[in-house]
């Protein structure tokens, strides 16, 4: 799969309504899974949407989660923009020039889900995550 980029909204445990709703307007093929399919440690969280997406037949990928329980949820500054697809060098890279003069959030390292993920704010501000497939999920 070629690398993409695209916005990732989060949103305050109604990620699952809002994913739905794009969908109906939008169309296409919408996939979500909870924090809980992946985990049984998540508690309260274990019905929220840990990760949604969106492929619309018009090319465009929209991408979101519900927050965690124990994170800030800050309306204004919860879209982040998203890099994913399985060009290891390139995406590495991305992360780490992106990480320069900012702070990364999450280490880029392998996930429950097999990917290597990790997240960052730039020295712009701007929120950043880096999702490289791991061998169960290349195209």
């Amino acid at each position: 799969m070629p690398s993409r980029l695209n916005p990732y909204i989060s949103f305050d445990g109604n990620a699952k309504e809002a994913m739905e709703f794009y969908h109906a307007v939008l169309g296409g093929d919408l996939k979500t899974n909870t924090y809980g399919e992946f985990s049984a440690d998540h508690g309260d969280d274990a019905d929220k949407v840990m990760y949604a997406m969106l492929e619309t037949p018009d090319g465009f990928t929209l991408m979101s989660s519900d927050t965690p329980a124990g994170m800030d949820y800050k309306p204004g500054t919860n879209i982040t923009i998203s890099l994913s697809g399985d060009d290891d060098d390139n995406l590495r890279g991305w992360f780490e020039k992106l990480a320069d003069g900012g702070q990364i959030t999450v280490p880029l390292e392998k996930q429950v889900w097999g990917d290597e993920f990790g997240m960052l704010v730039d020295k712009f501000g701007i929120g950043w995550l880096v999702n490289i497939a791991g061998e169960e999920n290349k195209a």
